[in-house]
């Protein structure tokens, strides 16, 4: 049960994403800017429209009657059907809030932490080959003994639903993301793999109730999937498919990026094929692969002996390496704002550790130690 003052928050997250010109980027420059919804909301117009991003136009919407009526009618639905909805600070995944395009709030009906130690995004083309239902299948089964997994894709036909059909088998938590409201489940055949994903996973929209499966959403939909992952995996898929899309997303992100490869004449392996060769994916072949990628072996490395080994480190290259010890990988901006080094100090660091073999360059700018 929400305190008044949780459910008044909760209320004016929902009105802020019904005000019309207000999006992700401006909404969160309010929120910080105000300190919470309901503190923009009751703040006087003429001081709102001074706020970058706002001006005389768009902030006539904070007084729209029609927004706190969409936002009441959504609060009651989302009560009256236990849906979770997340925002900055309340529960929101960690992962995605690092993207700067990431939406303001998410409604979600599941069971599944979205800040699973592990997630992997498994994406493809709606219309598979045998190949790729295989390697699907097999994927999700070789991933299945890492502790702390989430599985997340997009509740499509094809590749996502043989990757969450496999989950469901195999007692794996996995998530769908749609691009509509999480009132309904499109293609509707899906119904009753959504049924069972909510047992041990969920479903996830950043879309209100009523919001129809219209085209332009599912592009959206791709970059929750590519943002709430450490890894994106591309089964199968055509140079122009949607799974593509999520793959440049998730690159854009400088998240891992993972594909199999196919016959250079299957079109529905073109997309693949395309991304190992623009050097995007990494080309793996089985589960193990994405394994040895992420860093994700079971037996983790002996941190005392790690110590014992790198005796003549430099002040700076010890500072990397006592990071890289704590974590499976790190991103290059990360230790750059957690070292303080200039970057070029930095890149020759880092190129001097690899020379010696005690670290290791992995896709999408990550190091790790060897």
């Amino acid at each position: 049960m929400l305190s008044k003052e949780d459910n008044e928050e909760l209320f004016y997250q929902i009105a802020l994403t019904y005000v019309a010109g207000i999006g992700a980027k401006t909404g969160r420059v309010l929120l910080e800017q105000m300190g919470s919804a309901k503190a923009i909301f009751n703040t006087p117009l003429k001081q709102l429209k001074h706020i970058d991003g706002i001006g005389e136009v768009k902030v006539k919407g904070f007084k729209d009657p029609e927004v706190m009526k969409m936002a009441s009618k959504e609060l009651d639905f989302v009560i009256k059907n236990g849906v979770q909805v997340i925002y900055q600070n309340h529960n929101y995944p960690s992962r995605l809030s690092n993207c700067s395009d990431a939406p303001l709030l998410l409604y979600y009906k599941g069971n599944a932490s979205l800040d699973a130690a592990k997630i992997v995004a498994i994406v493809g083309t709606r219309k598979n080959t045998d190949y790729g239902h295989k390697i699907c299948e097999d994927l999700v089964e070789g991933l299945q003994s890492l502790d702390n997994l989430l599985v997340v894709s997009g509740l499509a036909l094809g590749i996502d639903a043989i990757a969450h059909k496999k989950c469901v088998q195999l007692g794996i938590p996995t998530v769908g993301v749609l691009g509509h409201g999480v009132d309904r489940i499109y293609p509707h055949n899906h119904k009753s793999l959504a049924d069972q994903m909510m047992e041990r996973g969920g479903i996830l929209a950043e879309f209100p109730s009523e919001t129809l499966p219209d085209r332009n959403n599912f592009p959206m939909r791709n970059r929750i999937v590519a943002g709430m992952s450490d890894v994106t995996v591309v089964v199968e898929s055509h140079v122009s498919g949607g799974a593509l899309i999520t793959a440049h997303m998730a690159s854009g992100y400088n998240r891992e990026v993972a594909a199999f490869p196919g016959r250079v004449n299957d079109t529905r392996s073109a997309g693949c094929n395309e991304l190992i060769r623009a050097n995007i994916a990494a080309m793996i072949t089985k589960a193990e692969d994405l394994v040895e990628l992420m860093n994700w072996k079971k037996e983790g490395r002996p941190k005392a002996v790690q110590k014992q080994l790198f005796l003549n480190l430099t002040t700076d290259e010890q500072k990397i390496v006592d990071m890289l010890t704590t974590k499976d990988s790190v991103h290059s901006d990360e230790l750059f704002h957690l070292t303080g080094l200039p970057s070029s100090q930095l890149a020759a660091t880092l190129l001097q550790l690899e020379m010696q073999g005690i670290i290791k360059t992995l896709p999408g700018k990550h190091y790790r130690m060897y």
